[in-house]
């Protein structure tokens, strides 16, 4: 077996390039063994996808130039999933699509499965493939399943290129699979800087969302001290980010993007939340669950649960407590695979049983804080936030409070 470094060497390429083949699953045989991954001495070099032959560019099977229609104007108004789906019946591929992204914003994982599958079979253009592969890696998200997650990685990057634009949309989609389980380590760098000109605008919503995500997970980094920016600390970029989720909101809004609304909200809920702004956090709580009742797409509200503390459930079971065992149902099985995956691609223990309140207390430990700064934070005695902790450190493993971050 060989190691990254001497796989490197060996082919005439950085020890960069070598992980990200180990990791998008394009070296058969490669194995990761905590950080680093080791590689059979005949393992052949994978073609560079940046000098790889465009083929001949042919007319797209998709109308929309993108691997999420359903966050475009092809569905702006709640409660008309069935209706949009119905109005591409004469785009049988883009139906299959669309009706598969309506499906997981609802949490039918099997159906999104079985029609992943079938796109990915068909290998007829870019987008559909690269939405194939799209699907089988958010479908690995909640299964808990790593073989599928590089199954999928290896089908968006083999996604028939037509254009060299069409590379950067390959290492996105990669990028933002990443982001699910929070690792924003391979992001281009032209993304990291919010530089969008190599997007088709049909994309340009969905990119919007991704980037607020990779803001959020590298604040959360930030903050937790696991990730440093220059001249960036402690909850300074938490602080600052309602000012680009907002009108990012407002133009979701006015174009009548309802998903990538949902989705934005809910983020902005999380920051205003994580910066102790609750009462601006359940505006946007709200304004997304009405949003996303009429379609019953609650596998979105359920993906961002755990990070609202019992926020979203109490507005939740206002809102909408005949449907609390559906969303209750979802959660656990959502969390038991984004764990089971999460943990198992960053080698990490993600703990599944602590309380809202222990999670919340653990989080502001990790931010941190001390005993005296959580109790006046939650309104809650000393004594109560010194038992929590030993709680959370007894039923996570964990040794220290810089491990707590790990466990969240």
């Amino acid at each position: 077996m060989l190691t990254a470094k001497q796989a490197a060497e060996k082919w005439g390429i950085t020890v960069r390039r070598v992980q990200e083949y180990c990791k998008s699953g394009r070296i058969a045989g490669a194995e990761r063994f905590g950080s680093s991954w080791m590689i059979p001495e005949n393992a052949v070099q994978p073609t560079d996808l940046r000098k790889k032959i465009l083929v001949e560019a042919t007319e797209q099977p998709l109308i929309k130039k993108t691997p999420f229609l359903d966050m475009t104007n092809l569905y702006t108004l709640p409660g008309t999933a069935e209706m949009c789906a119905d109005n591409l019946k004469n785009h049988p591929e883009a139906r299959l699509l669309f009706e598969s992204e309506i499906a997981y914003s609802r949490g039918e994982i099997d159906k999104v499965y079985a029609n992943a599958n079938i796109i990915l079979n068909t290998h007829s253009g870019f987008y559909a493939v690269l939405s194939g592969g799209m699907l089988l890696g958010l479908c690995a998200m909640w299964r808990g399943d790593i073989t599928l997650w590089e199954k999928a990685r290896k089908h968006i990057c083999e996604a028939p290129i037509v254009t060299e634009n069409d590379i950067d949309i390959i290492n996105l989609s990669l990028a933002a699979l990443d982001s699910s389980v929070y690792d924003i380590s391979n992001f281009p760098e032209w993304f990291k800087m919010g530089i969008f000109e190599n997007i088709h605008p049909d994309a340009l919503p969905a990119a919007k969302v991704f980037y607020i995500n990779y803001l959020y997970v590298a604040g959360l980094a930030i903050a937790t001290k696991q990730f440093e920016m220059s001249g960036v600390e402690g909850l300074t970029l938490l602080k600052l980010l309602p000012n680009t989720i907002e009108p990012m909101i407002s133009d979701a809004m006015a174009s009548k993007i309802i998903v990538c609304e949902i989705y934005l909200r809910i983020m902005c809920a999380i920051v205003y939340h994580n910066i102790g702004e609750d009462e601006r956090a359940i505006y946007h709580i709200d304004k997304a669950i009405n949003l996303a009742l009429p379609d019953r797409l609650l596998g979105i509200l359920v993906e961002h649960r755990k990070y609202l503390d019992t926020l979203l459930d109490d507005r939740f079971r206002v809102i909408a407590p005949e449907l609390w065992e559906v969303y209750e149902s979802l959660y656990k099985r959502f969390s038991a695979g984004w764990s089971a995956l999460s943990g198992t691609i960053r080698n990490k223990k993600i703990s599944t049983n602590l309380t809202f309140r222990e999670r919340e207390v653990a989080k502001l430990a990790a931010f941190g804080m001390s005993n005296t700064e959580i109790a006046a934070s939650l309104h809650i005695s000393l004594a109560a936030v010194k038992q929590t902790i030993r709680m959370v450190f007894q039923k996570s493993g964990v040794n220290s409070r810089d491990e707590l971050i790990t466990i969240l």
